[in-house]
């Protein structure tokens, strides 16, 4: 059997590595001049590869399509990951969220494990060459045409070509040239995963500030979609941070006419009356300072200002002037900071794709095409996304083994 992977991501790679072990021929082929390009920079170069979670909390954390990954998830799910890893003398570590990380804290050794796992494994790889079109005889697969060798024979083709994210790693529309050459249903691609840009005067002001333990819930008109509770940023054009990041993955870009907004509780710890207290045992004690000086025990530094603007009390009024109803609007503030929510950042800054092959053409207990034999897709290019913590790539290393089991079989 002679089986060709299209694609050298963590998808690709894993199912060259699978494919292999079934004894098949493997030819692994990667435009880009190395392999695991994107899967370098992941968890900012640390690569959160899985996470060691019970697998209902898994499919909770699967955005789009979580019943899709049933079959593959089963058939190598995180605990088969992190052991197949070790087995490959990468070392893992399991931190907060159990997020699962290489112990070296390095990205490279896990694709060096990868490497060598289809090296040992007899799976010849091609650099800088780049899927033209895909074969077809009788309706079948027959093979693949690069911009290098032309058509290369195949019985089986795997495709792992990854999603619109991160161009500058190789990322394109290559998913949905093929699959429209294919007559292949897709639904369309937007970012996921991706810094959000905001609408508020005031934002840019607090550019570089960084919160910890505080709580964001998305709103599109009166429904909310996401609650989290985390840390955050913001930015020059808005926020970002991982519940923010995770947010984004709950807003569908024809949502954005229904104005999204996001509310922040600066201090979710304390309810409304606790932060009252809070807020006038701090009074208490400054009874003549400045409004405007008064809060540093309570918020960061570069915080206080925006939020003496948004309360609407004079910054110059002694503290032993705040009437009652200003001080609850403050407390309020406190609790319920809105950012109206503009836009994203697209697929430049998205750390995912949402969108790519429907999952409707796609048999999940194999990963082979329903429409044409011999086609099997893997990975980020399958319309299957979800929260950040090691997930997505979970995903494209249990559609990557399905894929790669199956067709070298």
């Amino acid at each position: 059997m002679k089986v060709i992977v299209v694609g050298g991501g963590a998808a690709g790679m894993m199912a060259a590595a699978a494919a292999s072990q079934t004894g098949a021929q493997v030819l692994l082929i990667e435009k880009n001049e190395k392999l695991g390009k994107k899967l370098f920079i992941t968890g900012k170069g640390r690569c959160n590869l899985t996470n060691a979670c019970d697998p209902d909390i898994f499919f909770g954390n699967v955005i789009t399509n979580p019943k899709f990954m049933y079959s593959s998830f089963y058939g190598f799910s995180n605990d088969a990951v992190m052991e197949y890893f070790e087995s490959l003398g990468c070392g893992l570590k399991t931190e907060r969220g159990d997020r699962v990380f290489p112990v070296s804290d390095k990205s490279s050794d896990v694709i060096k494990a990868l490497e060598r796992s289809i090296r040992d494994n007899g799976v010849t790889v091609k650099l800088n060459t780049k899927l033209e079109r895909i074969e077809l005889s009788n309706g079948q697969v027959s093979g693949i045409v690069t911009d290098r060798d032309g058509k290369i024979a195949a019985d089986r083709v795997i495709l792992a070509l990854g999603g619109v994210s991160y161009p500058g790693c190789g990322a394109s529309e290559d998913t949905f040239r093929i699959a429209d050459s294919l007559d292949i249903a897709v639904k369309e691609a937007e970012p996921s995963l991706v810094p959000l840009v905001a609408g508020d005067e005031w934002v840019p002001r607090l550019q570089g500030l960084s919160l910890k333990n505080v709580s964001a819930r998305l709103y599109i008109g009166d429904r909310k979609i996401y609650e989290g509770f985390g840390e955050m940023l913001f930015t020059h054009f808005g926020v970002s941070g991982p519940i923010i990041l995770s947010a984004s993955a709950h807003i569908m870009e024809k949502m954005y006419g229904q104005d999204p907004v996001i509310h922040i509780d600066l201090k979710p710890a304390l309810d409304h009356k606790q932060l009252n207290e809070r807020v006038l045992r701090d009074f208490s004690s400054v009874m003549n300072r400045q409004f405007c000086n008064s809060l540093d025990k309570l918020l960061p530094s570069k915080l206080i200002p925006v939020i003496v603007d948004l309360s609407g009390i004079d910054g110059h009024k002694k503290v032993n002037e705040v009437t009652r109803e200003e001080r609850e609007r403050l407390v309020n503030l406190i609790k319920d900071l809105k950012l109206n929510i503009t836009g994203n950042r697209g697929f430049n800054e998205a750390i995912i794709t949402r969108g790519g092959i429907s999952v409707r053409e796609i048999d999940p207990s194999t990963m082979e095409s329903r429409k044409i034999p011999g086609l099997y897709f893997a990975g980020e290019m399958i319309d299957v996304d979800a929260l950040t913590g090691g997930f997505n790539l979970q995903i494209a290393w249990s559609t990557g083994h399905l894929a790669g089991i199956c067709a070298g079989e």
